[in-house]
């Protein structure tokens, strides 16, 4: 077997060489052409197979020897991995951005060499950028930016007015001067012809705040005085995106072939059908707007204002949202923002929309939440972007969920199987229950609302990904799909949560309490046909948030000087005795 991938991955290099010499030829990028990024990722999973092929094969299967030696090679293939994203970029590098967040399900060399991905996404030449809204703004009739997915027409058309013609004349005429002198000083590319940006953007940075591996960020000002950021998806992303897609799912094929016990298909199956939406900026924008919506209680959360009419589905405009990142404990710090409290928030926000509305954010690494300090009110406050990612759970999952995470926190493990096999998960409910958690057996016997995490587990958490991997791919190819992408949101909220050393914290498992009695009594009242029972379930949620409240201020009591002060005095009064 270790000869046919010689063999594979020598062709697959001749077909890489010899592609590379006829496109420089053509003065073309290799990166654009297919057959190339096809070369690069076949030649590369074959040395990667290659590599576990004869590396582990004289050595014992268990010993110390054996594990020290596959982590070797777990980070060579992770950093052969990280190379062909940055190489084919797009498709590939937002995949190994989706395996680099798996803090709990891959080993640890993958996610910490994949995570470096986050910081080294391509970036568009301004021209290219320019290309892009020249395209998709330039254009007299455009498809209505809130266009819903049943096909009908939005509240606005997209569509320029007279009065709008008439206004994009009068900006022209007025800013032609000022234009000229933008040119010279280089604010705007000398290629964009007077229509392209002057008339929708008053200024427009060149150099962008972030890229990503689909798009990229500028920020501009709006001819009213606002300021704006504006995403514009890289040129050649939308025509790559299927074709990559297929080679990712016929090299994944093959690996497992090679390698029965690996079988990572759920990738393929969740790049399928997220892709095309995360692509969609249109789509993008009704999430911010409908997550606003649904989370509009909670003060402490802002999401952009999206500006429709310069909007299509490869840019988004929004209002200019500044702020520090989740997990930098310094930002925090010199803003007097209370890391506890934003930590609280953050759980918050994210058991209302997992528990009761089933609609989640599913992108939650620290470059798409902002902590800031508002000028006028001072509160501190969580700034949530790219909204192109999110799970619409639908309600018997969401339901089992909640039954799922109740009897977890209440140590019920007989609840905890009977609902973990509802998800799907069959007999590997123990290790579902242990991987949904990141917390150990034990702890889970014991209540994890009780235990607190320690390190010593953390890290035993993070060593069985590695030990378990076959076991934990088997179980992600059969929990639904919609699992998944919670998975992930789990680990990623999990890794902010350890940066601000505050996973130990209560307040977490207090808030998906709540979360879980008023998804579950809501539903509740809803299937009631009397109105005693109807009542019956109001007083027990009623009874039960007491209960939880009751649980907190008692926690605050032990954790305050007061509890230090009382427990003192029952401590003197029984020595008095």
């Amino acid at each position: 077997m270790a000869g046919r991938l010689l063999k594979v991955s020598s062709a697959a290099a001749a077909l890489l060489a010899s592609s590379g010499l006829y496109l420089y030829g053509k003065h073309l990028d290799p990166s654009d052409v297919s057959v190339v990024r096809f070369g690069r990722a076949a030649a590369t999973t074959a040395v990667i197979s290659y590599d576990y092929l004869t590396s582990l094969r004289n050595v014992q299967y268990g010993t110390e020897e054996y594990w020290a030696l596959k982590s070797k090679v777990h980070r060579r293939s992770a950093e052969r991995l990280r190379d062909l994203c940055c190489a084919n970029r797009g498709t590939f590098i937002k995949v190994g951005q989706h395996l680099g967040a798996l803090d709990y399900l891959l080993p640890e060399e993958y996610t910490s060499v994949l995570r470096e991905l986050h910081s080294r996404s391509p970036q568009s030449s301004i021209a290219e950028v320019q290309q892009v809204i020249r395209e998709d703004l330039g254009k007299e009739g455009r498809t209505s930016p809130r266009q819903g997915t049943d096909g009908q027409a939005g509240r606005e058309t997209g569509r320029w007015t007279d009065r709008q013609k008439d206004d994009r004349q009068e900006d022209s005429q007025t800013s032609e001067k000022a234009g000229r002198e933008r040119d010279k000083q280089g604010g705007f590319h000398s290629g964009c012809s007077l229509f392209q940006i002057r008339q929708l953007f008053a200024s427009f940075e060149d150099t962008p705040q972030g890229a990503a591996s689909l798009a990229q960020v500028h920020k501009a000002l709006l001819h009213d005085g606002r300021t704006v950021a504006v995403k514009v998806q890289h040129p050649k992303v939308q025509t790559q995106s299927s074709r990559d897609i297929v080679v990712i799912e016929v090299l994944l094929k093959a690996v497992k072939w090679l390698f029965p016990d690996f079988s990572f298909m759920w990738l393929v199956e969740e790049a399928k059908k997220n892709m095309p939406l995360e692509l969609d900026f249109l789509n993008e924008g009704r999430n911010a707007e409908k997550v606003a919506e649904l989370l509009k209680d909670f003060k402490f959360l802002k999401v952009p204002k999206i500006h429709w009419d310069l909007s299509t589905k490869r840019i988004l405009t929004m209002d200019f949202m500044e702020g520090g990142q989740v997990n930098d404990r310094e930002y925090m710090r010199r803003h007097s923002i209370d890391v506890n409290e934003i930590s609280r928030n953050l759980g918050k926000m994210y058991s209302e929309m997992i528990f009761v509305h089933g609609f989640v954010h599913c992108d939650p690494h620290p470059g798409n939440v902002l902590v800031r300090k508002c000028p006028k009110s001072k509160r501190s406050e969580i700034v949530l972007l790219d909204h192109g990612l999110y799970q619409v759970l639908n309600q018997a999952f969401r339901l089992d969920y909640c039954r799922l995470w109740r009897a977890l926190m209440k140590a019920d493990m007989k609840g905890v199987e009977r609902y973990s096999r509802r998800l799907g998960a069959g007999d590997m409910f123990p290790l579902f229950a242990c991987v949904l958690t990141a917390r150990s057996w034990a702890s889970l016997n014991a209540g994890i609302s009780r235990t607190a995490v320690t390190s010593l587990e953390d890290t035993e958490i993070r060593a069985n990904a590695a030990r378990y991997l076959p076991q934990i791919s088997e179980l992600l190819n059969k929990v639904p799909r919609q699992m998944l992408l919670l998975l992930k949101t789990n680990d990623l909220l999990r890794g902010i949560e350890t940066v601000l050393q505050t996973r130990a914290n209560a307040s977490s498992f207090l808030n998906m309490s709540r979360c879980c009695v008023r998804a579950l009594s809501r539903h509740g009242r809803s299937k009631a046909r009397y109105r005693p029972r109807w009542l019956q379930i109001f007083l027990s949620e009623v009874l039960t948030l007491w209960q939880i409240n009751l649980y907190e201020v008692f926690l605050w009591m032990k954790a305050s000087m007061l509890g230090s002060w009382l427990r003192n005095l029952v401590s003197w009064l029984q020595f008095a005795q």
